[in-house]
């Protein structure tokens, strides 16, 4: 299978070209979309042949949205098999680009449905929790949904990862997320929640530290003979 796939990988970076940029460039990233999206195997194939890694130089460098939410499009057909997929997509560190085109108000219509296409398909696939990390600030609603998800499936299985949540802020940042009771977005955040002991995911939450200083301020001291 990796020989399978190291041929693969050879004729595809031939056929890429990707040095070229501009209209010149849309050819090779469609060309790798649809390879991508065949299977996991091609799909792999494009990611060892550093497909993936051109595809995130179009996104990050071309100027024109068509080119962009071609590259998007593509991107998204690579990570959406397996986790091993959308880890590798992620580890390009495309996710906050993807974000970035989603979220820019001078975005043609074409490129925000793609990049939020994309998002959603490596995202419900990735469980690389430190590719994740900075969509928990920067994510809207509807993508935050997606995310906090991946989380709510990592973290009650891995105990380094439930302690690096903590230490880097995610548990934080969780507590601050303002969610609909009864909404998916909220059961994620209570398996989450459920991960640490109740004092932890208190001391996080917004408020304690006044609310703590107050009962500093009404404390009365014991006095002693």
């Amino acid at each position: 299978l990796q020989e399978e796939q190291e041929d693969q990988s050879s004729g595809i970076n031939a056929e890429y070209g990707g040095d070229s940029a501009g209209n010149v460039r849309l050819p090779g990233i469609m060309m790798l979309g649809y390879v991508a999206a065949h299977s996991e195997n091609l799909a792999m194939a494009v990611i060892v042949s550093k497909g993936v890694v051109q595809l995130a130089i179009a996104l990050q460098e071309e100027q024109e949205d068509h080119i962009q939410a071609a590259a998007a499009w593509a991107l998204g057909q690579a990570g959406r098999h397996t986790p091993e997929h959308a880890k590798a997509v992620a580890q390009a560190n495309v996710l906050p680009t993807l974000l970035q085109c989603y979220l820019r108000a001078g975005s043609s219509e074409d490129l925000q449905t793609k990049a939020k296409k994309a998002l959603k398909n490596i995202l419900q696939k990735c469980v690389h929790l430190p590719a994740l990390e900075p969509l928990l600030h920067d994510a809207p609603p509807n993508i935050l949904k997606h995310v906090v998800a991946q989380f709510s499936k990592v973290l009650p299985h891995d105990a380094k990862a439930r302690r690096l949540f903590v230490t880097s802020g995610g548990l934080k940042k969780v507590q601050e997320i303002k969610a609909e009771p009864g909404s998916a977005l909220m059961e994620y955040i209570n398996i989450i929640n459920g991960c640490y002991p109740e004092e932890i995911v208190r001391y996080y939450s917004p408020g304690y530290s006044e609310r703590l200083l107050e009962r500093i301020d009404n404390h009365m001291p014991i006095m002693t003979n």
